[in-house]
């Protein structure tokens, strides 16, 4: 995949240890604007292209989890289409929210990635075996990161990392073969 060349083998060798994806939601899987209508309904556009990719996750037997400080039906929703069962609302200590789902899931943090854009998201990226940025994170968290993204939050950021484990882990043929066969 010419676009995920330049990623160092040490990254690539933390992606192939992925189990769990974590992912902020706004900022990360969004562009990070919060649109409210006049009648207080929030309004978020996400990017299929991420909504794919963590599909593919949970087809290869990654699990997926949101980690959010916001509370937004939207999101949900969002998480329900997915597939996504872990869905962490209203979590303001992001660490303890990823710590008590590793212990759900038998998991180590060193076989977790996180992704998230700015300063709430720092305690779950220090945690982790392989933390992300997108390329328009703030830029305090990106001494803090082991990878930053091409792309931006809600415009293909959530796909990169999907590639990129999907790569490191040597399951995009298969998964090639799969789509080209149907």
């Amino acid at each position: 995949m010419s676009y995920l060349a330049d990623v160092p083998q040490e990254i690539r060798a933390r992606a192939s240890r992925v189990r769990l994806v974590a992912l902020d939601v706004d900022g990360t899987l969004t562009d990070g604007r919060l649109r409210l209508a006049s009648d207080g309904t929030e309004i978020k556009a996400f990017s299929a292209l991420d909504g794919q990719g963590l599909k593919l996750l949970r087809d290869v037997g990654i699990e997926v989890a949101l980690i959010t400080a916001r509370r937004s039906q939207v999101v949900a929703q969002r998480a329900a289409e997915l597939g996504i069962s872990h869905v962490y609302q209203g979590s303001h200590d992001k660490r303890a929210s990823l710590r008590a789902l590793c212990q759900i899931l038998a998991l180590q943090t060193d076989e977790v990635a996180y992704m998230g854009d700015d300063l709430p998201d720092l305690p779950a990226l220090i945690l982790v075996g392989l933390a992300v940025a997108p390329a328009n994170a703030h830029p305090w968290l990106l001494p803090y990161v082991h990878w930053t993204t091409h792309a931006c939050g809600g415009a293909g950021a959530a796909r990169e990392l999907c590639d990129l484990i999907l790569d490191a882990q040597e399951r995009v043929a298969g998964i090639l073969r799969q789509y080209a066969d149907t």
